[in-house]
């Protein structure tokens, strides 16, 4: 068994700064490290998926830094839309999988599954891309290692959520990435932020999933309408496991303290 935490839309903002003035990103970010590393068995790692910070600022990264440090193991990263790739790669140089320069897009191998990062940044927009550029790495990537199971995994998710307010920032290039993955069989999941919610859609012959935020979610409001805005419902994140042979599962994982667990079965006294 290989387990794979997904993080998303961590947020972090300057210290003594809130999200919106309301939502503490950074204390909802350490308890969510906690969360995750008191699970039995622990994940073999952790993918966080953009959005990592709120600004793109390096003062945001080195708090960001410091909440991560606990984990005991390995983490992965990829920008969102809230990201600076010059700031993220000065604050981590030590991971290398980021480069010196461009996109961030790498492949992690030596592993159970297979790991490929796909960047959608526009800097200073909300939406994002797959340019040609982009789609052609990832197309030369996968055709490298055809028998492999692999996932990809990105910031903007590739299909529409029907929330309008997210929707205005979508990801542009779907028609070329769609083309890419069907091409590739071997593509177990797309995994992905931005949305701050649980949301699953079949996708180029395999399926596109968001992961809910560690700290707030976005407003599920169908109609066209509806308010564009933020709700503090419980946070969370999400576990992918991978058992060779067998499709991905994931569990999407509520951040709290719960009553439990009880088995189901219990003795009844004895008669005296």
């Amino acid at each position: 068994m290989f387990v794979i935490a997904q993080i998303s839309d961590t947020h972090i903002k300057p210290e003594g700064r809130l999200a919106y003035d309301r939502v503490d990103t950074a204390a909802a970010l350490a308890t969510c490290v906690a969360a995750i590393n008191r699970l039995d068995p622990k994940p073999d790692l952790v993918l966080a998926t953009g959005d990592l910070v709120d600004a793109g600022r390096r003062d945001e990264y080195d708090r960001l830094r410091s909440l991560l440090a606990p984990l005991d193991m390995p983490v992965y990263l990829i920008p969102g839309n809230h990201d600076d790739r010059d700031a993220m790669r000065a604050v981590f140089p030590d991971h290398r999988y980021l480069g010196s320069e461009g996109f961030i897009q790498y492949a992690v191998e030596n592993l159970p599954i297979r790991l490929l990062a796909l960047d959608t940044l526009i800097p200073g927009k909300g939406g994002g891309e797959l340019c040609d550029e982009r789609l052609a790495w990832l197309d030369r990537t996968l055709s490298a290692a055809p028998e492999r199971p692999t996932i990809v995994f990105l910031h903007h998710p590739p299909f529409r959520s029907h929330i309008p307010g997210m929707d205005q920032f979508g990801l542009a290039g779907t028609v070329g990435l769609n083309a890419v993955i069907r091409r590739h069989a071997q593509v177990e999941r797309l995994l992905c932020g931005h949305l701050h919610r649980p949301i699953e859609v079949r996708f180029a012959g395999t399926i596109a999933s968001t992961c809910p935020s560690p700290a707030h979610q976005i407003n599920l409001d169908l109609r066209p309408e509806g308010l564009f805005g933020y709700i503090l419902e419980p946070p969370g994140f999400q576990l992918h496991v991978h058992v060779e042979g067998h499709p991905l599962v994931t569990h999407t994982v509520p951040i709290g303290d719960w009553p439990g667990p009880y088995p189901f079965s219990f003795k009844r006294p004895q008669a005296s």
